[in-house]
Order: structure tokens, then C-alpha cells, then sequence
């Protein structure tokens, strides 16, 4: 019974990627449906699977429908097509202002440590340097 309701799980999920009413038609709980999960990582994977791939049908399914609202002269559908698909058309968010800077004097030691760390990184690319020529080189020969 135990795999025969994962299997329906699976495939319902495939078709309407809603847990609930997978649960529902395979007549196991929610929780049930989530211990599964836990205590399975196969059926966990091969139900997020489904799940996906009932999302992307459902996700045809609503753009098939929006494209025959256009199709039907629906302006709302219409709008709300050109607001989520087409650069032009899509709300923008203009930001102004000024924007002030602190210049404050370094101490000695946080200089000290701009300038170790400066000389370290110069250290790390003339090293990087060397070994890519050295590299290409060997290639070469």
C-alpha cells in the first residue's frame, strides 16, 4: 500500500502540484506524506521532481490562457502582459540624491596595515605572474 501511495503521490503531483489534494487522492495525511520525506530521500527527490514538473505545466497552462485573453482583446491581459514581458513597459524606480563622504585621517597603524596588505597582494600577483610564465614556457617547449 506504502509504495503503491507514493507512486500516486508522485504522478498526482506531476498533474496538480498541490500537496493536499495529492495527499487527498493517494488517502494518506499531510503529515504522513512529510515523514515520507524525511524517512525517503529518493521519494523526496522524485516528488520534487514531479512537483516541478507540475508547476511548469501549470505555468503553460496560465500563459496559454493569458495569450488567448490577448488574443480576446483583454486589456487587462494585455497590460499585464506588457508590464512583466516588455522592457517599455515595466515600472522603474528613480532614485536622486547626494551622496556625502567622510575623509578622515588614517591612524598609523591602520595605514601600516593598508600598506602590509598592499605589499602582501603585490607579493601574491608577481608570485601568480612568475608561475603563469613559467607555465606558458613549458608549453611552449
Amino acid at each position: 500500500m506504502k509504495i503503491k501511495a507514493k507512486q500516486i503521490i508522485i504522478n498526482q503531483l506531476k498533474r496538480t502540484p498541490i500537496i493536499q489534494i495529492c495527499c487527498d487522492k493517494a488517502d494518506i495525511s499531510r503529515v504522513t506524506y512529510y515523514r515520507w520525506r524525511s524517512a525517503d530521500k529518493k521519494f523526496a527527490k522524485d516528488a520534487d521532481l514531479a512537483l516541478q514538473e507540475g508547476l511548469a505545466l501549470i505555468n503553460d497552462l496560465a500563459e496559454s490562457q493569458l495569450i488567448n485573453a490577448i488574443k480576446n482583446q483583454n486589456l487587462t491581459s494585455i497590460f499585464y502582459w506588457l508590464n512583466h514581458r516588455h522592457r517599455a513597459y515595466t515600472d522603474k524606480l528613480e532614485l536622486t540624491g547626494n551622496i556625502v563622504t567622510q575623509n578622515e585621517k588614517l591612524s598609523k597603524e591602520e595605514e601600516a596595515s593598508i600598506k602590509k596588505a598592499l605589499e602582501l597582494a603585490s607579493l601574491i600577483n608577481t608570485k601568480r605572474s612568475q608561475n603563469e610564465t613559467q607555465t606558458k614556457k613549458k608549453r611552449s617547449v
